[in-house]
């Protein structure tokens, strides 16, 4: 890795978030009454840049939006964090947009995701944004633009040294080549299940399952286990993270985002990888106590006092 490289450079989707509260979803065919509705930026990748950029990383976010109003908050959201955006505008496709349920009780989310424009990313795409990525010290990407661009990225990273983080969500197959592209293939429990094809009840499951993801190439598996927090797992370490709590959590949409823009600015930012995923965890901690996914994610100087607090 040359000495150029500096900061967090993701890969991913920017979509407006539509937010609906309430007790329960509906059934089909049912309307019911909700109990709150908000607005506001979201998207994996974009999320992630936020949190990342919050966090005190230099941060460039490759994507795509529509020429349209939610592209206007795209771009001044971005602006507004101090997040370089290399993104293309397109004319036919919209900007992506999520419909996202809350329950008003538990915080627990369902989420449907449109991703627009940023649905046509290509290797062409990410070709054109090579730069970016070499220059990084950090590559983060996901599965909410299409997965040849995924593994373009994460290959023209690889190649130049960048650590190179893997969010496999959603849940979907991908390429068995993409394993050994990743430095760190990060899912959350239900989509870690879905690789390895059983739940993961314990951390024992999670460390088997963390097993196979090494034995299919990947340098470490970073799972997050929700209440219960994160395992690194890796070649001849297990470490297990508690969660770190930071009040009453509300809303979870957008914690596993924190985590991870959380995680990769602290190892870009020179930080161990068990304390980076402490650093990911407080992240996390914070946001689930606000509405919301990339308005939710807090600043460096909250991190470091709930960091200094639960030492």
């Amino acid at each position: 890795m040359s000495g150029g490289q500096e900061g967090v450079c993701v890969l991913g989707i920017f979509v407006a978030d539509l937010a609906f509260m309430g007790d329960r979803m509906p059934k089909i065919g049912e309307t019911i009454a909700g109990s709150g509705f908000k607005m506001g930026p979201g998207g994996k990748g974009s999320n992630q840049s936020v949190a990342a950029a919050r966090a005190g990383a230099k941060v460039t976010f490759i994507s795509k939006i529509g020429r349209d109003t939610f592209g206007e908050i795209a771009q001044k959201t971005w602006a507004a964090e101090g997040i370089k955006a290399q993104v293309g505008l397109s004319d036919v496709d919209p900007t992506g947009v999520a419909f996202i349920y809350v329950n008003d009780k538990t915080g627990e989310n369902a989420i449907i995701v449109y991703p627009g424009a940023a649905g046509t990313l290509s290797p062409a795409d990410v070709e054109a944004a090579a730069a970016s990525i070499r220059s990084a010290k950090v590559f983060v990407t996901q599965l909410e633009q299409p997965v040849a661009a995924a593994q373009r990225a994460l290959e023209i990273a690889k190649a130049a040294g960048v650590t190179t983080v893997f969010n496999p969500a959603p849940a979907e197959r991908f390429p068995d080549a993409i394993y050994p592209l990743c430095d760190y293939i990060a899912p959350n429990e239900s989509e870690a299940a879905a690789l390895v094809g059983f739940p993961l009840n314990s951390l024992d499951d999670a460390r088997r399952a963390g097993d196979l993801l090494l034995a299919k190439g990947a340098g470490n598996a970073l799972i997050t286990l929700g209440e219960r927090g994160a395992l690194l797992h890796g070649k001849g370490s297990s470490i297990h993270v508690p969660a770190v709590s930071a009040g009453n959590v509300i809303d979870t949409a957008g914690a596993g985002d924190a985590f991870v823009g959380g995680f990769a600015a602290a190892i870009a930012g020179g930080v161990a990888p068990a304390e980076a995923v402490r650093f990911g965890c407080t992240v996390a901690g914070i946001s689930v106590t606000r509405r919301g996914t990339a308005p939710a994610m807090p600043m460096r100087a909250e991190i470091d006092a709930l960091l200094a607090k639960v030492a």
